[in-house]
């Protein structure tokens, strides 16, 4: 099937790191956020990703060509922010395939079950299915009402505490039918709040959870999460795993890392301690530094000594 990812955002929660650079091209681990939100799906179920994206095209053309793949890569260009539904309205024309489509947030690392949730989708007969999150507390976000046959009946967006009716978020995949994508205007709109309330009074949407991860890694702190639920789920086919981080090929460390990924070809300092990080290629982390929750860019240079804690270093950068 068609996959659409959407990746319009220009990642400014993660800023210096996405200045000049395109969020999907970060590395997590030892591949591309891009390529971890598509790895979700079993590559024998895709035919051709479209990746919907607004900033850093020129980079993302010169990686897809590059590229080994094990799919075909197509890019859908928005000169302007489009909302969800404009975004996959304008994505349309590079669809290759028949039958459902699968849309992803590009921001998004998780373990939805793709095969479970397209036999839902055919057992249900539904013209959309989402993925469905279970949260303690879903009065930051749109809930919705899931019946006993896996139909979801209404949507409840941000709810008051005590007043949801349901602790099942939407999980940032779906799919859809090619009928339903057709009719989407080419707009800016937004799939969430225009389109699948009126599938869901119809009786047309399906609804299905699923247990284990779910990160957000558009944040700081989420991209650390990322990280780590990539570590502790072997999520990564090259490098080395000491206790509870991930060290790339050729890294080298002389001091104490708890919780963090250390790039490839990154060296950490003798006596050097390092906690809930990530560190990209090529960075240099001195002698004695203390570094809690912080990204580090590639290149970047961390002067020995230094203690410094929920900061972003951005990529080439000296501290």
């Amino acid at each position: 099937m068609d996959v659409i990812v959407l990746a319009g955002g220009f990642g400014t929660r993660l800023r210096p790191w996405t200045e000049g650079r395109a969020k999907p091209l970060l590395p997590l681990l030892d591949k591309t956020l891009l390529e971890r939100v598509v790895e979700v799906v079993p590559s024998e179920m895709v035919d051709r990703v479209v990746v919907a994206a607004g900033y850093g095209i020129d980079e993302m053309e010169s990686f897809l060509a590059g590229a080994s793949l094990p799919y075909e890569t197509v890019l859908s260009v928005e000169d302007e922010a489009m909302g969800t539904g404009g975004a996959v309205a304008l994505a349309r024309q590079h669809l290759s395939g028949e039958g459902p489509v699968l849309v992803l947030n590009g921001d998004l690392i998780s373990s939805v079950d793709v095969t479970a949730l397209v036999a839902h989708h055919v057992a249900t007969g539904a013209k959309a299915t989402l993925s469905l999150w279970e949260v303690k507390d879903p009065s930051r976000f749109g809930v919705c009402d899931l019946d006993e046959t896996g139909i979801i009946r209404r949507f409840q967006e941000k709810p008051e505490p005590g007043t949801e009716f349901s602790n099942l978020i939407n999980a940032g995949c779906y799919l859809i039918e090619r009928e339903v994508l057709s009719n989407l205007s080419s707009d800016k709109h937004s799939m969430e709040r225009e389109i699948f309330p009126g599938l869901a009074e119809a009786g047309e949407m399906a609804g299905l959870a699923f247990t284990g991860y779910f990160v957000d890694a558009g944040t700081p702190d989420s991209f650390i999460e990322a990280a780590q639920v990539c570590i502790a789920n072997g999520r990564y086919g090259t490098g080395r795993v000491q206790e509870d981080c991930w060290l790339g090929d050729d890294s080298g460390c002389l001091g104490e890392v708890r919780g963090s990924a250390i790039g490839p070809g990154s060296v950490i300092g003798e006596g050097a301690s390092l906690v809930d990080c990530v560190i990209l290629e090529g960075a240099r982390i001195g002698a004695r530094v203390k570094l809690n929750r912080c990204l580090v860019g590639m290149g970047a240079t961390i002067s020995e000594g230094l203690e410094l804690s929920d900061l972003v270093i951005g990529h080439g950068a000296s501290a």
